[in-house]
């Protein structure tokens, strides 16, 4: 490998060499091309006029089968096996035993090394580790472009071609960078080892950190002691004294690897073995074994530093990340998120939104594909992401760029503008926030306030319980960033799927149905009354607007009420200065309350529509589940019938009532609000400026008589989405 050679002529040396040690007939090395093909780059004993020409598909013959599954063959009558294709070019029919691995890189298939005889023989497990070890070599070869211009012109190989993910769209825009893996792996270059016993103890004092590391993190005091957090680490401690999975470790060390190479050697063969499986839950523990060596392989190697340190324009991949991780990275630096999972409600995404950065999720096996400094796009508007794109598909997303940049410059243009209809109706645009980095959005958008502020970020993002005045520092500062616009606090709504890891839980097998938001804070009234006496403290002479999240009963508001009274005659005891005034409303998210809207307003100073919960609980479709939910529409008549009760029961009690959610924030969705009566909704700020857009040249009157026409009908609709594109159109207006 060190010598100085051409690359045809180091793939015969490496081939000729295997031969020669194995006491081998044939050594064939195949590559797999960006076509699905398997092409013959060198062999000893077969034809050599067939290298380059002899050709096979993915799972075509004994070769292709290899490279398919990601498994070894070991066959003494390799022509009695049914997978088994003749090529005639290739002379290999006198051969009878065959041994073929697959070379693996990340547990990703580069191709498939091979060796035969012509007598019928059972290869020993010693042989078939060696050429195992040997292909992580020509696997690294590969992978470093060692092999490029081999083959005739215009024939890319797996590793560099373009692939496109199509996930779903998470956050809207456009990003166009280079690859910055989240949590990147660590590339072994150190493969062979000189002293096998020195290489065990290295891995073996490597291992015994690894162990220490996790029991550490299991017995720190701020890691709740219940919770799903703390079946992973308990999950991470079982696979750490796993006894096979060292003992593989050691048998790959005495082989002749370092200890890293090892790591880098079991844990690729383990990827690809289970990556073809179809137990799900097997599968999932695939991401738990990852980061086990992962973090094994930085014990031998040491820490490297973030790739966003050295460039400007990242496309962050990653197969989930918390909200905290990604505040960690320079905003500045990031162009887009990619995830591998991650659904519109995520923690990190709903931070991603706050900070602009568009986000693809669902891409599914990009982290395994993706190399570090690869260019990506990701397409925040329709879920796509393009690894390694040609030329003339940058060109078209430069455009679409450029485009988006002239809509949001004359987006920018109409902020001071007032959000009246064509006949004079007022529609007040408030944005959704939850962070600092949110409230220069406030100005930036031209909103009329703060619809909603997520108080659970703060929480969410911090390591332990934030204390009363750390809270009231957060609350101050969005007061004087609002100044006399109005902002309405969500009061804390954790629990279920938003867990925090200082706080014990238990598992659930539905939880965003289960033990949450109001429920959790009237169970646990230190937790809330901490938070309700930060609010009135940062209050002190403003209106504060508090919002409390999943009524279901009227009994919860009551008791939510008598703690907030509670709080106010505490502080007024104690000399400190109150609201000029307090409203206190709800989330109507949780279909019961549909049936109780005229019991439950007058104990309200206002209701906010949550239409992200209400949609999920109403059709019983789970929004992070991709099977699911795109088979049901915000838009369809059943659910606007119910937003229409919701408006209708605030005008008969005098109550106002909003909305705040995705919906709101699409120029369709809230076209079809204000059809139904909203007035005042709340929405990301990003969207602020196109359902202006869309306000400025609607006449409400022409709307709301098709959409609540169309709603009654005996047999309405079952999504209005397309009726409404077509009266936009015909009504010259701008979506």
């Amino acid at each position: 490998m060190a010598e100085s050679l051409d690359r045809q002529t180091r793939l015969d040396r490496i081939v000729d060499l295997i031969a020669r040690n194995m006491v081998a007939e044939v050594c064939s090395l195949y590559v797999l091309r960006s076509d699905s093909v398997l092409e013959l780059y060198a062999t000893q004993g077969l034809n050599p006029g067939s290298v380059h020409l002899a050709q096979l598909r993915l799972g075509e013959g004994l070769v292709g089968t290899i490279a398919a599954t990601a498994r070894p063959l070991n066959l003494k009558q390799a022509q009695q096996h049914p997978a088994f294709t003749y090529i005639p070019e290739t002379g290999e029919e006198v051969y009878n035993s065959f041994l073929g691995v697959p070379i693996l890189r990340a547990g990703r298939t580069l191709g498939v090394l091979v060796v035969q005889n012509k007598a019928e023989r059972q290869y020993r497990e010693e042989e078939s580790e060696a050429l195992e070890t040997v292909a992580m070599v020509v696997a690294e070869m590969i992978a470093g472009g060692g092999l490029e211009g081999l083959s005739r012109p215009g024939v890319t190989l797996d590793l560099s071609r373009p692939v496109t993910f199509n996930g779903i769209a998470l956050t809207g825009g456009i990003g166009i960078g280079r690859v910055v893996l989240h949590q990147p792996r660590v590339i072994v270059t150190n493969l062979f080892n000189e002293h096998v016993e020195d290489e065990v103890e290295r891995l073996n004092e490597a291992v015994t950190d690894l162990r220490r590391s996790i029991e550490d993190m299991i017995s720190r005091r701020d890691i709740a002691s219940e919770g799903e957090h703390r079946a992973v680490l308990e999950a991470y401690r079982m696979f750490a004294y796993d006894r096979g999975w060292v003992r593989r470790l050691e048998e790959a060390v005495r082989n002749g690897l370092t200890a890293e190479g090892a790591v880098e050697k079991v844990q690729s063969d383990m990827r690809a073995r289970m990556m073809h499986l179809s137990d799900a839950y097997i599968r999932e523990r695939l991401h738990d074994f990852d980061d086990l060596a992962n973090r094994l392989l930085r014990q031998l190697i040491g820490h490297t530093g973030s790739m966003v340190d050295e460039i400007d324009d990242a496309i962050l991949v990653a197969r989930n990340m918390g909200a905290a991780q990604l505040l960690d990275y320079r905003r500045d630096r990031l162009r887009a998120l990619v995830l591998e999972e991650g659904a519109a409600t995520s923690h990190v995404v709903i931070v991603a939104r706050a900070l602009g950065i568009p986000v693809v999720g669902q891409a599914a096996g990009i982290v395994s594909i993706a190399e570090n400094g690869d260019i990506a796009i990701a397409d925040g508007e329709d879920g796509c992401v393009h690894l390694r794109p040609m030329n003339d598909v940058v060109e078209t997303y430069t455009d679409k760029i450029a485009f988006r940049t002239k809509r949001t410059q004359r987006f920018a243009e109409m902020r001071d503008r007032p959000a009246t209809t064509r006949d004079g109706v007022e529609i007040d645009l408030q944005i959704n926030a939850g962070l600092l980095v949110d409230l220069p959005h406030l100005e930036e958008a031209g909103a009329a306030g703060i619809g909603l502020f997520r108080t659970e970020l703060q929480f969410m993002i911090a390591s332990t319980m934030p204390r009363c005045d750390d809270q009231k520092r957060l609350y101050q500062a969005v007061f004087e960033a609002a100044g006399d616009k109005p902002v309405t606090f969500r009061t804390l709504d954790v629990g279920g799927d938003k867990m925090l890891p200082y706080l014990a839980s238990v598992a659930e097998e539905n939880p965003a149905l289960g033990y949450r938001a109001v429920r959790l804070s009237l169970d646990r009234p230190a937790l809330i009354r901490t938070q309700l006496r930060a609010l009135i403290k940062a209050a002190a002479g403003r209106e504060l607007r508090i919002m409390v999240p999943m009524i279901a009963e009227t009994f919860e508001l009551k008791a939510m009420r008598d703690l907030v009274d509670r709080e106010l005659a505490f502080l007024d005891r104690h000399g400190y200065e109150g609201p000029s005034s307090l409203k206190i409303g709800a989330m109507i998210e949780v279909p019961s309350i549909l049936f109780q809207l005229d019991q439950i307003m007058p104990h309200l100073d206002f209701v906010s529509v949550g239409s992200n919960d209400l949609f999920q609980f109403f059709n019983a479709v789970d929004r992070g589940n991709p099977r699911v939910a795109n088979r049901f529409s915000d838009l369809s008549p059943g659910f606007l019938k119910a937003l229409r009760s919701i408006v209708e029961a605030g005008r008969r009690n005098g109550v106002p009532v909003s909305l705040c959610g995705e919906m709101a924030g699409r120029p369709l969705g809230a076209m079809a609000l204000i059809a139904l009566g909203f007035r005042s909704i709340s929405m990301a700020p990003p969207s602020v400026g196109p359902v202006k857009e869309m306000i400025l040249s609607l006449d409400v009157g022409a709307v709301s008589e098709l959409v609540n026409r169309l709603i009654d009908e005996a047999e309405p609709v079952t999504d209005l989405s397309p009726i409404l594109a077509d009266f936009a159109r015909a009504n010259g207006m701008e979506l």
